[in-house]
């Protein structure tokens, strides 16, 4: 007579089917020491010939883990997917999640008002630990994952520059310094600028390259307004500064460079002809614009990585806080500038 198969497997079931104790089992599937080979494999074979798939609610409460990172993106939908940045940033941090054997959870919002996300996130207990994808977070977020004690990682330093705060950023000063120099060399002397978001601190630190180098150099500040990292931003600061005829502009991402781009076509000027173009970021799409953006490249895969294996070392004890990276970024040199 063929042996019934249970509907639905439970721990206990397993146990009888293997003719050990449930704990025994238990140790098997959370991968725990103190268990003979003969019996590990004797449970592991009725695991796989009924394809008993565990709780994994329970498996977490019980060893509390659940192995899960959680990714939030304090923006809006729309505008994640729509700019390349958050795509190849939640790459990475989901490929490096994966190969260190972590499953992701993401956080987005479809308002303006995200404290629902932020509350929700805050009484999140599945996940192990949170990437912050955005530094413009309010302090007061990352004071009370201080105090439930929830190990997180910002991308982007901290607005208040805490000490305590675990963060990996790119050298965005060094970059803003280092593209503004460039226009420099390269003859230039009208060169403007188009900042990110104000309250960003990668805006802040861009602006702050620019204005460096412009001063060494004895040449005019000429800032546009704010571009918000968008290419409409971008445009609508290139309009700004065609009307202060400059003869270069150092954006301060590459979607507000696409803007800028197409606010001087529409005015029949070239670039680099007439006027140059130098950016920041490197998306994979920017040696496709016509014509190929000179960017600053941040290795937005190592800041992913990097802030993966940071927040894990930290998690399983192997890392001390504050964990705090700061990577280097170059120029590469196209036909923009």
């Amino acid at each position: 007579m063929a042996e019934k198969r249970p509907k639905k497997l439970s721990v206990h079931d397993i146990a009888a089917l293997s003719g050990v104790s449930a704990a025994t089992v238990s140790r098997v599937i959370n991968g725990y020491e103190h268990v003979s080979d003969t019996t590990r494999q004797r449970v592991l074979a009725v695991i796989d010939r009924y394809d008993y798939q565990p709780n994994t609610v329970a498996q977490a409460l019980a060893r509390q883990s659940s192995r899960v990172l959680g990714i939030l993106v304090p923006e809006l939908v729309s505008e994640v997917f729509a700019d390349p940045f958050f795509a190849n940033l939640i790459q990475s941090i989901t490929y490096t999640a994966n190969r260190l054997d972590y499953d992701v959870t993401l956080w987005l919002t479809s308002t303006e008002d995200n404290s629902r996300v932020f509350n929700r996130v805050m009484n999140d207990s599945l996940s192990d630990g949170l990437i912050i994808a955005e530094t413009s977070i309010n302090p007061i977020v990352t004071e009370l994952l201080d105090r439930k004690k929830k190990p997180y990682m910002l991308i982007g330093r901290p607005v208040s520059r805490a000490s305590h705060v675990n963060f990996v950023d790119s050298e965005n000063l060094q970059g803003g310094y280092i593209m503004t120099r460039y226009l420099i060399e390269q003859g230039y002397r009208r060169i403007g600028h188009i900042p990110g978001r104000e309250e960003l601190p990668s805006a802040i630190d861009r602006l702050a390259g620019y204005r460096e180098a412009i001063g060494e150099a004895g040449l005019p500040e000429i800032i546009a307004p704010s571009g918000k990292f968008m290419k409409s931003g971008g445009y609508k600061a290139m309009v700004y500064l065609l009307q202060k005829n400059v003869d270069a502009v150092f954006c301060s991402s590459d979607m507000m460079s696409v803007g800028a781009l197409q606010a001087i076509r529409e005015t029949g000027l070239r670039v680099p002809d007439d006027i140059a173009i130098g950016s920041f970021d490197d998306m994979p799409n920017v040696q496709d614009i016509h014509p190929a953006l000179t960017t600053i490249r941040q290795n937005l895969p190592e800041v992913g990585k990097t802030a993966v294996e940071g927040l894990v070392g930290i998690l399983e004890g192997k890392i001390e806080t504050p964990f705090q990276r700061v990577l280097p970024v170059e120029i590469i040199v196209r036909e923009s500038a």
